[in-house]
């Protein structure tokens, strides 16, 4: 039983809690009394909005603590002598100014997380508390510099890494780890590409980074913008509460499809011809079929000005727009130039001949008709579906641009069997959005956001990645992902490779492999796996001293039956279950739980609802989701869903690995043979 002075340490925090809980609720009340006052509408709109999500950012959340550590310091790390911070979500200031709450981004910060026996970083003492429901119910101190005590794990630690949930992903600020930390607060310059074993966090620690970034470069990347790219919806869902959490609520969420649609995508492509429009090569082809559309000038420009005209022979046109191309400038970028390049050549005619003109004949030259007319026939504007159409369409221009590029049976893939009469009714695939999105590049430049945070990054082609990067051209990224859990045909082997396509060549890899999510029965047994399909990766390594339980089921009679018995079991107790199957035998499942009167959600059909206990989850968007405990139903038939073994294994070891407590096993079919290795 604690002792009386424990108790009234307890209490101590609890009405500092509520103190600091008052404050926040001042803060929210003075920013949503404050008048919008400006000189103009635009200027009003913009401090609008400001305001709003500033005051968006204030409002607390009762289910969970303001704060959820303190660190008492020695005063040698700083001028003011010993003090003591609570470390929370976000920064609360009292009716003085005075901080009762340190955003866990600022810089004194560090220390919680990472002051250690070794280097206590001036920590005196570090406190974690124990939480239920926005109250504190406990507390653990550390005392760092007292040599007498042995480091002892935390167990509040262990309890909130392993605490069960319904819903979506939390953030993890009371829990991030020393190798985490450094990632998420390293500089907005550097892009950084986390590979991380399931379990150890990379996508939190990613979400966090895109906070930490905010907070710290405000400034910038409010202006330039912030967007985190996910596998899909579901996913995005699933960690969409994150960052509101942190107090960071004007960060974008997308797909890579979304990221790069521009047409409605009617068709689909066999997965040879998907790989092949995935290859990088294709860029060169891309560039190739935008350029050849300037045309070699064979007429002079002839420029009527009153009684006289001006002439430009073809040659001095040719330099010009040969100057033009080699500006390495956008396609759009060189053709709107050339009628002011052209103007000032006649400009310069005009001053040969002894007259005065000045900068608006130039201007009024470039404007002319005869110019606009003269330039269209050799710069003519471009539309990436038409280009994109001809390529697929006719075997000629393929051939033409790709010569030296992609041989004659990969051209023969590229080619549509039967081409639509005309672009618009051209029945484009997900693979051709992401040419468009190239083919647009060409022709005008994409603008850069400030930072990307991409997710699940191994399963994107070559194609994918240049997309992404063109968001980042002049910003960085956060590259989250892990090789293992590549599913994609075209999944990558080499993360070097991946940040070449990306534009990031020689960015810092950095690996993530103590699993703090995935138990160790769960993850040993999905590393099995790992020789098979992903050779020279590493195993993860739990780290926690609960090893989870696994379950293997077998059935000789109806799977979907005894599914529905292990769920009841498991919804039974607190915590989120998911029961990941087959694509093809989601609907039976569904249909097993229902007439068992067993409330679930199916993912990818429920709009991203992800509130129930139980989820039912097609095998392919299983990745980037964890639940408490998971129901996997026939391995067998997930793995041969897939084009092929490397990447059926890849999907099966996904799906293995969604569990934070248990996860059983059902299946009538063998299992494959690599899980008995």
């Amino acid at each position: 039983m604690p002792d009386a002075s424990a108790l009234d340490e307890l209490e101590r925090e609890r009405e500092h809690l509520e103190r600091a809980r008052a404050a926040l609720a001042r803060m929210r009340e003075q920013t949503l009394s404050l008048k919008v006052q400006a000189h103009d509408p635009i200027s009003a709109e913009h401090l609008a909005r400001t305001l709003h999500l500033r005051a968006a950012s204030l409002e607390d959340d009762p289910s969970t603590t303001l704060f959820f550590g303190r660190v008492d310091t020695d005063g040698s790390h700083s001028d003011q002598g010993p003090e003591s911070w609570h470390i929370g979500r976000r920064h609360v200031a009292d009716e003085h100014g005075d901080p009762m709450v340190i955003d866990w981004r600022a810089q004194m910060s560090t220390a919680f997380y990472r002051a250690s026996r070794t280097d206590p970083m001036g920590v005196v003492l570090r406190r974690r508390f124990g939480l239920d429901h926005g109250r504190i119910t406990a507390y653990e101190d550390e005392h760092l510099q007292d040599v007498r005590e042995h480091e002892v794990r935390s167990q509040i630690l262990a309890e909130e890494i392993e605490r069960p949930r319904v819903g979506p992903m939390r953030d993890i600020v009371a829990t991030i780890q020393p190798e985490q930390d450094e990632i998420v607060r390293a500089g907005a310059d550097r892009t950084i590409c986390v590979q991380g074993a399931p379990g150890t966090g990379k996508t939190a620690v990613g979400l966090h980074r895109a906070a930490w970034l905010l907070y710290a470069f405000r400034d910038k990347l409010a202006r330039s913008g912030v967007l985190v790219i996910g596998p899909n919806r579901a996913f995005l869902e699933h960690i969409g509460a994150v960052l509101p959490a942190l107090g960071e609520v004007a960060v974008g969420h997308t797909t890579i499809e979304e990221l790069v649609a521009s047409v409605p995508v009617r068709g689909t492509d066999p997965t040879d011809t998907a790989v092949l429009k995935g290859d990088a090569r294709l860029a060169e082809v891309l560039r190739r079929a935008v350029w050849s559309a300037v045309r070699t000038a064979t007429e002079p420009l002839v420029v009527p000005r009153g009684v006289r005209k001006w002439r430009v022979p073809a040659y001095e046109v040719a330099e010009i727009v040969e100057e033009l191309r080699a500006r390495g400038v956008r396609y759009d970028a060189a053709r709107q130039m050339l009628p002011q390049r052209l103007a000032h050549t006649v400009l310069l005619k005009m001053e040969a001949a002894g007259d005065s003109p000045d900068d608006r004949v130039q201007d009024s030259v470039a404007r002319s008709a005869v110019v606009k007319k003269y330039v269209g026939t050799l710069w003519p504007a471009l539309d990436a579906k038409a280009v994109l159409f001809d390529l697929l369409s006719d075997a000629e221009a393929l051939a033409r641009h790709a010569d030296g590029l992609l041989t004659e049976d990969e051209q023969r893939v590229l080619l549509w069997d039967k081409p639509a009469r005309t672009k618009g009714s051209a029945r484009w695939s997900h693979a051709d959005t992401v040419l468009l999105d190239e083919l647009a590049d060409h022709i005008s430049r994409t603008p850069s956001l400030g930072h990307v945070v991409l997710d699940e990054a191994q399963d994107l082609s070559p194609m994918q990645l240049r997309a992404v990067g063109r968001r980042c051209s002049t910003g960085a990224a956060t590259v989250l992902g892990d090789i293992a859990q590549g599913t994609t045909p075209w999944a990558t082997d080499s993360w070097e490779s991946s940040l070449e396509h990306l534009g990031k060549p020689g960015s810092h890899v950095e690996v993530l492999d103590r699993g703090f999510r995935v138990p160790a029965s769960v993850i040993e047994y999905a590393a099995r796996l790992l020789p098979h399909m992903a050779q020279g990766l590493g195993a993860p390594v739990s780290v926690r001293d609960n090893p989870g339980r696994l379950d293997l089921v077998p059935v000789s009679g109806d799977v979907a039956a005894r599914v529905a018995e292990v769920v009841a079991t498991e919804s039974a107790e607190p915590g989120s279950v998911g029961v990941i199957a087959p694509d093809a035998s989601v609907p039976v499942i569904s249909k097993a739980l229902q007439d068992n009167g067993i409330e679930h959600g199916v993912l990818g059909q429920d709009h991203g609802d992800i509130d129930h206990q139980v989820d039912v989850v097609p095998a392919s968007v299983a990745k980037g989701l964890e639940f408490d405990r998971v129901v996997v139903v026939e391995p067998a038939e997930i793995a041969a869903a897939e084009p092929d073994a490397r990447t059926g294994l890849r999907r099966l070891y996904v799906v293995l690995t969604r569990a934070v407590s248990a996860l059983t096993v059902v299946h009538a079919l063998p299992l494959p043979a690599e899980l008995s290795d």
